[in-house]
């Protein structure tokens, strides 16, 4: 009898574990386990570029120079950002960062401080 989940996004039963994430190979489609354990009613579901949960108020440290739209001025690699504040939309992370101000960023190019 397998133990683990369906896929939920093609509800194969034919699922296997690769670390801490689980992969349908009929699908490709990829999940955390973390995943499993959230409420869907539960609002808005954030993860970083590693699949870690991200919730309001955790501090996060830039993965990769970010240019910033309109000026000359760059996000460094290994910027950490505190206090961040999560928003529904394709830049997902409000937050301030030091030298720059008020500015939005996408999940993706953060990991989990």
């Amino acid at each position: 009898m397998n133990s683990l989940p369906q896929c939920p996004a093609c509800g194969s039963e034919h699922t296997y574990e690769d670390g801490n994430r689980y992969v349908c190979p009929e699908c490709a489609h990829e999940w955390s386990r973390d995943a499993l354990l959230q409420d869907p009613d539960q609002g808005l579901v954030v993860n970083d570029a590693f699949g870690n949960a991200l919730a309001d108020g955790d501090s996060v440290t830039v993965i990769k120079d970010l240019k910033v739209k309109g000026t000359s001025a760059v996000v460094k690699v290994g910027t950490k950002v505190r206090g961040i504040r999560l928003v529904d939309g394709d830049h997902n992370i409000d937050c301030k960062i030091d030298g720059i101000g008020a500015m939005q960023l996408k999940s993706e190019f953060v990991k989990k401080a």
